[in-house]
């Protein structure tokens, strides 16, 4: 079965097993979702995470972080631009998320990054997701 919007399906899966305080969560993978993985892993939402191969799909493993007293590190998270609904952002409109704390992923032509290094890059593209 084909899904319509696999990042909207891989943001829910994390939200909800971060409300449940799940140790991890795992979803079919893509290039693009393993890159928010990594964006989501260096910006230090989650602790790490494993593509592990298999027929026909592979599978994204996601390890989620809590604090020391089981805070989440991950307040909210966002999908922006849907499938429907397309949203693009130039250099200079690039937005910011509770006023820097939190991080938006951007489609660049570059790959996807944070809006801080599209910033640094002055390169404008596709806004997926807030985090914070």
């Amino acid at each position: 079965m084909s899904m319509t919007d696999p990042i909207a399906d891989m943001l829910t899966r994390v939200r909800n097993a971060n409300s449940a305080f799940q140790t991890s969560v795992s979803m079919p993978s893509s290039n693009k979702l393993v890159e928010i993985a990594r964006i989501m892993k260096d910006e230090g939402y989650v602790e790490d995470y494993i593509v592990k191969p298999g027929e026909p799909q592979a599978t994204l493993e996601i390890t989620l972080k809590y604090g020391p007293k089981k805070q989440r590190t991950i307040t909210g998270i966002r999908r922006i631009s849907k499938p429907g609904l397309r949203v693009y952002a130039k250099k200079d409109e690039l937005p910011r998320v509770l006023g820097g704390l939190g991080i938006a992923v951007i489609s660049t032509s570059n790959g996807v990054m944070t809006e801080k290094h599209a910033r640094a890059a002055a390169i404008g593209g596709e806004v997926i997701a807030y985090i914070w």
